[in-house]
């Protein structure tokens, strides 16, 4: 009886003994302040020390018991990682944002931010097609959901820029049947490019190859056809004037000189601080 109350005994002063112990690992630390890792973020984002930046504006937000100044440093952490073309975690930490976030003031600045992140992965129209029409998508959400934004203007001369590189993608394409002499596929590529594309700078070529098959086909008529509407739409183009040599032999086409390429891309980048 005595050796079971000992062992009693030692067992709750063990007990008494882990539990002091334990209140002491498991004391919680002093929290951090909040305006003080944004500061901290700022300073690096404003080094473009991006990388030092995104983690201090995640650690802001995490300590930050307002929601407005929480949302403010979450957009800050994207847009670091958009420094750095993290691209896949920029568009995971905004998709982030908006669930969290959704009536946050830079909600919009977050879609914006998406379809710029989009858009910056397209390559030549040679290359996969995906981002192009990704970038396509996002661009047509921000432009019918807020039409009259600062961003807009931007987005819609990228949305023009985007509907020339699919235009583009399309002639690549028709141009590789052409060469592999499969004809109604290319045709129907050229096709495509007058109806969906129609307000870009591929039209003319595209009536132009229609011109050529429709000739080369022995359709006469058809090939006309598409040289009348290439005539009243762009009759001073050069592509008018290399159909019209192929229905009139004897025309002679004068050389011009070539003008210089201008890059139509700016890029806009809008920072919020």
């Amino acid at each position: 009886m005595p050796s079971r109350i000992f062992i009693i005994l030692s067992l709750v002063l063990f007990l008494f003994s882990c539990s002091k112990k334990d209140e002491i690992a498991y004391q919680t630390t002093k929290k951090a302040d909040p305006y003080l890792l944004y500061k901290e973020g700022l300073d690096a984002f404003n080094r473009n020390n991006f990388f030092f930046a995104n983690k201090k504006f995640s650690e802001a937000e995490l300590n930050f018991d307002i929601p407005e100044l929480a949302a403010k440093s979450s957009i800050m952490s994207s847009f670091s990682l958009y420094g750095i073309n993290f691209y896949d975690q920029a568009e995971e930490s905004l998709k982030r944002f908006l669930k969290t976030y959704p009536g946050d003031k830079n909600v919009i600045y977050a879609h914006y931010l998406l379809a710029i992140i989009f858009y910056e992965q397209i390559e030549d129209e040679k290359k996969d097609l995906k981002p192009l029409l990704k970038a396509d998508k996002k661009i047509d959400y921000f432009l019918d959901n807020f039409p009259d934004s600062d961003y807009a203007i931007d987005l819609r001369f990228k949305k023009d820029l985007i509907q020339n590189q699919l235009a583009a993608k399309e002639l690549y394409i028709a141009k590789y049947y052409i060469n592999t002499k499969k004809w109604a596929a290319a045709i129907r590529r050229l096709q495509n490019i007058l109806y969906t594309y129609d307000k870009t700078v591929f039209v003319e070529e595209a009536l132009h190859r229609l011109v050529e098959i429709h000739y080369h086909l022995g359709l006469r008529e058809d090939a006309a056809k598409y040289a009348k509407i290439l005539g009243y739409n762009y009759n001073s183009s050069e592509w008018f004037e290399k159909s019209y040599k192929i229905l009139n032999k004897d025309y002679v086409i004068k050389k011009k000189e070539k003008a210089k390429k201008q890059n139509l891309i700016k890029r806009i980048i809008n920072k919020i601080k």
